[in-house]
């Protein structure tokens, strides 16, 4: 049954794709969202909150800037790069990888908002990448997806190269990146979102999933997505569609409608802000029914960016290091 719901979601989509909008399209980025941003709208309301700062040590390198795959595009020829930070001691036993995807509405931010996040875990033992994807600005749903699933094949193919356990590899995202991680792990199998690189012999699959305050439903009665009354708002310019013109892309793009065997253990690390873990509690029933383990760690009277910030910034680090621990019996 769900999968015909699916099929008729598509064939839905497909009728309503001539009224498609791409006034968003501009082929310029859009730097609205960004750390320092974040600490403005932080600190009126907790004026203690601190930027956590990159870091350098002995025990993990980096290297930044590697092209993970290019595209032909109507416009042009695209790159797309992504950072690699990894522990420099040599090791028998395979690591765990961690894909970290930033947020910013699925238009704005950037990747370089992760490296600390990046930075910390690579310094406890596990190999990080923080791709770039395309934006709303560029291209529309589910461009993203593709970019994101075709960075992860990527990770597999250079797993060798960088001491990584093929089966643990996880998918992290904050904000709009924790609704792409979960909707890549909802999608695991999936062929019809896989888009198309060098590289489609690897697979996408996500063995675990970290949604830090990442949506789970854009169509859920708990969302607060999709309110153009006094700006367009993020989703509408990502899908070229306000959610009353085309509900069943809204639907499709949405984790929540997705989420079944397939998935992987999920953690959920939320902040205060309840509408940023839209459909969550829906999502963990689908889950349990069968048998996937998930985890909901709240940061009590945290604002949205708390992954950015200290004080919560250590919590969140070690919330993450203790559920992969658990799920791949990481030592």
């Amino acid at each position: 049954m769900k999968q015909i719901i699916i099929i008729l979601l598509i064939c839905s989509i497909a009728v309503n794709a001539a009224g498609q909008s791409l006034a968003g399209v501009t082929g310029k980025p859009d730097t609205s969202y960004n750390t320092n941003a974040a600490y403005r709208s932080v600190i009126k309301s907790h004026p203690t909150a601190t930027i956590v700062p990159e870091f350098q040590s002995a025990s993990f390198k980096e290297k930044r800037n590697i092209v993970y795959t290019s595209l032909q595009t109507d416009s042009a020829d695209r790159t797309l790069l992504l950072d690699v930070f990894c522990p420099k001691a040599k090791t028998t036993a395979k690591r765990t990888a961690i894909v970290i995807i930033h947020g910013g509405g699925w238009r704005s931010g950037n990747r370089s908002q992760h490296y600390p996040l990046a930075q910390h875990l690579a310094n406890l033992g596990y190999v990080c990448f923080t791709p770039e994807y395309r934006l709303s600005t560029e291209a529309l749903y589910p461009a993203a997806v593709h970019d994101l699933k075709a960075a992860i094949r990527w990770v597999r193919k250079n797993a060798k190269k960088y001491d990584i356990d093929t089966a643990k590899i996880t998918v992290l995202g904050f904000s709009a990146g924790g609704e792409l991680a979960a909707f890549i792990g909802a999608t695991n199998g999936k062929a019809e979102f896989e888009g198309g690189d060098d590289n489609l012999h690897y697979s996408s699959k996500a063995n675990a999933v970290i949604d830090i305050d990442g949506t789970l439903s854009f169509v859920h009665p708990e969302s607060g997505e999709g309110d153009d009354s006094k700006r367009i708002s993020a989703g509408t310019y990502w899908f070229g569609y306000s959610k009353k013109d085309n509900p069943a892309l809204w639907m499709q793009a949405s984790p929540l409608t997705h989420a079944g065997k397939t998935s992987p253990p999920t953690l959920f690390i939320n902040s205060s802000v309840e509408r940023m873990h839209a459909g969550r509690d829906d999502y963990i029933r689908i889950l349990n029914g069968f048998n996937i383990y998930t985890e909901v760690q709240t940061l009590n009277n945290s604002p949205h960016h708390f992954c950015l910030m200290n004080p919560w910034f250590e919590p969140t680090v070690k919330h993450i290091d203790d559920f992969l621990k658990k799920v791949f019996n990481h030592k």
